[in-house]
């Protein structure tokens, strides 16, 4: 075990909403403070909701699930967020809508950080400026310990900047599709990966592929796993932020990385058969807890 203080996870908490009618509670960011907290790892959760029902469901399931609120600021200018999601050949598309509340996150109203936390945090919620801003101030006032998992989402994201998103990271995970935009000059998925990792001098880095698994790459080796080939695919959506919440609770618990992306895969693998990215269920949660000794 080392001495890291619980995760800070900043950037979008919104509702995912499906074809056929139902909103599911989500966000990146939100989702993997979630399975955090499931996992007990009692994230602060840095984001913003609006000053509406949504936003006063989103407090109540926070604390009818036990997490840390102050982090989360309400905005009476923005609503809370919302996405409208569809669904081809079952891989999810996403319409974010635009000048949301977690879009205008403010470092004035930032609560006191642990230092020694990790911190968390994606692309998608630096669209606007005025997040990405409070991102900045976060990032001068704790540890160099940033976890960087990226959501290219389109038109969300500009191929001039996105290094800026990553260079001071530590720890990056990132999907084989989003590797071949961000890396185009190496043929090899393995050699764009290895590329990416020098160049920004990361302690690993992940790279999620569907279907046919993950793998992660240290400074001197390359682990490889595969999903479970018995899952039932209710949908994909949140799969790859079950996979970040498992990395994230490795490093916390210090464990080696090619436990820790077994684990990984080995809880996405359960999440495909949810409707929507979490659930409100413990239950779901306790036979990893106790495997894991958690």
């Amino acid at each position: 075990m080392n001495n890291l203080s619980p995760p800070v996870v900043f950037g979008e908490v919104l509702y995912d909403c499906f074809p056929e009618g139902d909103c599911v509670l989500g966000g990146a960011p939100f989702n993997v403070a979630w399975h955090c907290q499931a996992f007990g790892l009692q994230p602060l959760l840095i984001s913003g909701i609006g000053d509406d029902s949504l936003g006063n469901n989103v407090i109540k399931a926070m604390r009818d699930w036990g997490m840390k609120t102050e982090g989360l600021q309400i905005d009476p200018e923005h609503a809370t967020g919302k996405v409208n999601v569809t669904f081809h050949d079952n891989e999810p598309s996403y319409d974010i809508i635009e000048d949301s509340a977690w879009d205008f996150i403010n470092s004035q109203n930032l609560p006191a950080l642990d230092k020694k936390c990790i911190l968390y945090h994606g692309s998608l919620a630096l669209r606007n400026s005025v997040s990405a801003h409070c991102l900045d101030v976060i990032k001068k006032s704790i540890s160099p310990s940033t976890f960087v998992d990226i959501n290219l989402r389109s038109p969300w994201w500009d191929s001039s900047n996105i290094y800026d998103y990553i260079q001071s990271s530590k720890w990056l995970k990132i999907n084989e599709d989003e590797l071949n935009i961000i890396v185009p000059e190496h043929e090899n998925i393995k050699n764009k990966a290895r590329y990416l990792k020098e160049s920004l001098n990361l302690e690993f880095i992940v790279v999620t592929q569907g279907g046919s698994g993950a793998f992660a790459m240290t400074h001197n080796d390359t682990f490889q796993v595969f999903p479970e080939n018995t899952v039932t695919i209710v949908d994909t959506v949140g799969a790859g932020d079950a996979f970040t919440s498992v990395l994230l609770l490795g490093l916390h618990k210090s464990w080696a990385i090619e436990k820790t992306i077994a684990r990984a895969q080995q809880f996405a693998s359960q999440v495909v058969g949810l409707r929507g990215a979490t659930t409100q269920n413990i239950k779901f949660y306790q036979p990893f807890i106790k495997d894991w000794n958690l």
